[in-house]
């Protein structure tokens, strides 16, 4: 198991898609559309802070719940990353860029549940 979430790779590319993401809502368009970019910067956020939050419970129960927080945020930040495309506030090369990093994201979570759900350890809390 990781030292610490800092080390979990999911979590560091949530961290760069999150510096990503702020960057192209700050500029253009989307920087100017409120609602839509609050919502975008929160679900990108929502990514990297559920798996920060899960690991530090150490428990591999709270630690799955947290990782299954994530990737739904990973999937709400495509639907909101839609929808900024439909309405031409993002461009295509960007919005192809932050969706295949999110993808990216969402298999590794999916991979990371995956195995803890057969791990046999628990948990620090547990030790």
């Amino acid at each position: 198991m990781a030292e610490s979430f800092e080390t979990i790779k999911a979590w560091k590319d949530s961290r760069k898609l999150v510096k990503e993401v702020l960057t192209i809502s700050r500029k253009g368009p989307l920087s100017r559309n409120f609602a839509l970019r609050n919502q975008i910067d929160r679900a990108a956020l929502s990514i990297m802070a559920n798996i920060a939050e899960g690991f530090e419970r150490d428990g591999n129960r709270e630690l799955v719940q947290f990782l299954s927080i994530a990737k739904g945020s990973a999937g709400e930040l495509r639907s909101h990353l839609i929808a900024a495309y439909d309405l031409g506030v993002i461009e295509r090369d960007e919005f192809n860029h932050l969706c295949q990093n999110s993808r990216s994201i969402s298999r590794q979570l999916s991979g990371f549940i995956t195995y803890l759900k057969s791990s046999s350890y628990k948990g620090r809390k547990f030790d």
